[in-house]
């Protein structure tokens, strides 16, 4: 088991005020996307977009009783985003910040670049995208068909290609679009992109869950991309091609993880509040309920602890994923099951969560692609064990 220590305990607590401030929200973000645009003036909107951005970038961390928090740990973002997506996944995934794109440009961003984004985060609310799903391959990475090509002469490079389900792609000013920079394993790269570059459009795609992060399809038709907005140029070629990726994407999938967490629980929670005179047998439920979701919980803490030790240590982000990809649909079904016929009727916000369960699956890579992962790990881990081990 891990315990939260007393700073991280004050980070939890912080969070669920701010869980407490989306919650009454939830239902109308999810009728209307654009209103998010509205909830800005919410201070915990507002703070939302200055989050997970490096200390050196960062002049306004997040203070609670004199302990200073970035969210740039694994650790730290799961135990925060957990409570927030508690309070409402939709709305997390709505607000204004770099959630997913701030962790690719920390990794991979020189110097240059990290000033240049994260200081159009501080300087006013503003949405990101994080463009990587393509219509015909999906969100696996090795098999993108978007391409940067450089012309003959002196040129800057082009983009071209298709992205899919990308959250907040019309609303964003800025994002990361990852392509094919060139064959094989160190072909692989990623480009700072901004909304009202020539060749980009996004146009919303409806969805049946998280609405409000109005999922877009993104079509570029020879975006010119400079030199300097080309992410991980100033790094080793095997950082850069797939292998530093593929530890960009460790670093995510706790967080992605969490997500389906946060949905189970408040599913869970909802039901406390529904059934509090249930007899036995609803309890026993319930009881079986509140421990898969501690166990997923914890297996996506170890997974943050994993990667923030070694960030090619991915395995457990991907067991994390899958486990809590199922957990969420599992839990928000048993729990219209339980509540009756007519149940998406009578509590449209359990409607709401188990919508909203079924997309954790899709975000940042299927759970077919991190079994994948996870099975490579163990056949490297079987390769190097001694004939005496493998056999038994």
């Amino acid at each position: 088991m891990i315990e939260l220590d007393r700073r991280l305990r004050l980070l939890q607590a912080e969070a669920r005020d701010w869980a407490d401030e989306i919650r009454p929200y939830a239902l109308a973000v999810d009728r209307d996307p654009d209103a998010i645009s509205s909830l800005t003036r919410l201070a915990v909107l507002s703070r939302l977009g200055g989050l997970q951005i490096p200390a050196e970038y960062n002049p306004r961390p997040l203070v609670v009783s004199g302990e200073r928090f970035y969210l740039t740990s694994a650790l730290e973002r799961i135990v925060f985003l957990e409570e927030v997506a508690v309070g409402d996944l939709g709305i997390l995934l709505a607000s204004p910040g770099a959630p997913m794109s701030g962790v690719v440009v920390d990794a991979m961003g020189s110097p240059e670049q990290k000033e240049w984004f994260f200081g159009r985060l501080l300087d006013r609310p503003t949405w990101t995208f994080f463009a990587l799903t393509e219509p015909e391959r999906g969100s696996d990475a090795s098999h993108l068909q978007t391409r940067l090509e450089r012309p003959a002469g002196d040129g800057p490079a082009l983009l071209h290609g298709h992205k899919r389900y990308v959250g907040n792609a019309a609303r964003a000013d800025l994002g990361v679009v990852f392509a094919r920079t060139g064959r094989g394993p160190l072909g692989l790269g990623a480009v700072l992109v901004e909304r009202d570059a020539p060749g980009y459009a996004a146009e919303p795609i409806p969805t049946l869950g998280v609405r409000g992060a109005q999922l877009a399809a993104i079509r570029l038709t020879g975006v010119a991309v400079s030199d300097e907005r080309v992410l991980g140029r100033h790094l080793p070629a095997t950082r850069r091609g797939a292998l530093g990726w593929l530890r960009t994407f460790n670093l995510l999938r706790p967080v992605v993880a969490i997500m389906g967490v946060g949905v189970a629980r408040a599913t869970y929670e909802y039901l406390l509040r529904q059934r509090q005179a249930s007899g036995g047998a609803v309890r026993d439920r319930l009881a079986v309920m509140a421990r898969d979701i501690e166990a997923v919980r914890q297996l996506t803490l170890r997974s943050a602890v994993a990667v923030d030790h070694n960030a090619d240590d991915g395995h457990l982000a991907s067991a994390a994923k899958v486990s809590a990809a199922r957990l969420a649909e599992r839990v928000t079904v048993e729990a219209l099951e339980m509540l009756g016929p007519g149940a998406r009727l009578d509590h449209p916000l359990l409607d709401k969560l188990a919508r909203d369960a079924r997309a954790v699956e899709y975000m940042e890579g299927t759970s077919t692609i991190q079994r994948l992962g996870v099975f490579k790990e163990l056949i490297r881990r079987g390769a190097g064990a001694e004939p005496s081990q493998r056999s038994g």
